[in-house]
């Protein structure tokens, strides 16, 4: 039976630690912190009046929230992008394996269903360790013949190689009767379904945010959070650091936000569970066979669905 978690209160995000960029961006706001401390401290006791003027700061404040919307919409969208193209995975590996169940006659062996079916559940596997740069074929051996082990440690597109082995299991189960011609038609379909989702990954994977747009919307923001201090000083004195540490959290917590969902396919807390949607395929597939004994869900580890 499906549960379902219910949605924390509004004081519990409020004080929530997980899920905050707060450890990426502390000891920047520790920085911004001491810096205001600084200037308050030198202002108060020497008269120091800084050179920058709340009017500037102003006008720069709002381009800089402007340009950190239009990248975290960016950011976004490939992570967004690369979640319906996993949620794709998980619905095709499921139609594939169900066709591939109704379509053979019911004489057929349960090795001629289970290798062909076994090997939707290791391109699955494949395709998020090559993402994830975290490419173990020892670890595809529970999903594919011996045989292939070999062929996959030589392989530059492991992904890729499998989604070939299962294209010609299909059309071996083909030229055997055992799959007629609409049925080998649809198959291969849905075969190049997996390899347009393969695709559309390796496009997110390998085309990032362009360097020179990250590195400058960092240099503004550092440049923002630093001068912020000289600017306001002279107006609010001793509350310039409380004040300056709450704006800095905007801004810095707006850029590692940016940064962490760029690149959907990671382990950090808010990037795409793919060993979870693996682990559900993998359960879904075997249920399909008709196994009884079937892996348990994709446990969080250390609060994170990976």
């Amino acid at each position: 039976m499906l549960t379902f978690e219910r949605r924390p209160t509004w004081l519990r995000l409020v004080l929530s630690w997980w899920g905050s960029p707060l450890p990426r961006i502390k000891f920047r706001l520790l920085f911004v912190l001491v810096l205001s401390g600084i200037l308050t401290v030198w202002q108060e006791r020497l008269q120091f009046n800084a050179p920058v003027t709340l009017q500037a700061l102003s006008l720069l404040g709002v381009a800089l929230g402007i340009f950190l919307g239009f990248r975290n919409n960016a950011a976004y969208d490939r992570f967004w992008e690369g979640r319906k193209l996993w949620g794709r995975l998980l619905n095709v590996s499921r139609a594939l394996s169900r066709n591939l169940l109704a379509y053979l006659p019911l004489e057929a062996t349960s090795d001629t269903v289970q290798v062909p079916a076994y090997r939707i559940i290791a391109f699955a596997h494949a395709l998020r360790m090559q993402l994830r740069e975290q490419m173990d074929v020892d670890a595809l051996a529970p999903f594919v013949p011996a045989s292939d082990l070999p062929v996959l440690a030589k392989a530059r597109n492991v992904p890729n190689v499998v989604l070939l082995q299962l294209g010609r299991d299909l059309q071996a189960l083909h030229r055997r009767g055992l799959v007629g011609e609409q049925a080998s038609v649809e198959l291969s379909r849905q075969l190049f379904d997996l390899s347009d989702i393969q695709g559309g990954c390796e496009r997110i994977k390998n085309s990032p945010i362009p360097h020179t747009y990250t590195v400058l919307i960092h240099q503004i923001v550092a440049l923002y959070v630093v001068t912020l201090p000289f600017g306001l000083v002279g107006t609010l004195h001793h509350l310039t650091p409380i004040v300056v540490l709450f704006v800095a959290y905007t801004f810095l917590g707006l850029d590692a936000v940016g940064d962490e969902i760029e690149e959907p396919f990671g382990e950090d807390l808010n990037d795409l569970p793919l060993s979870s949607i693996c682990r559900n395929i993998e359960i879904n597939v075997r249920e399909t066979l008709g196994e009884a004994e079937l892996p348990p869900l994709w446990a969080p580890k250390n609060g994170v669905v990976s």
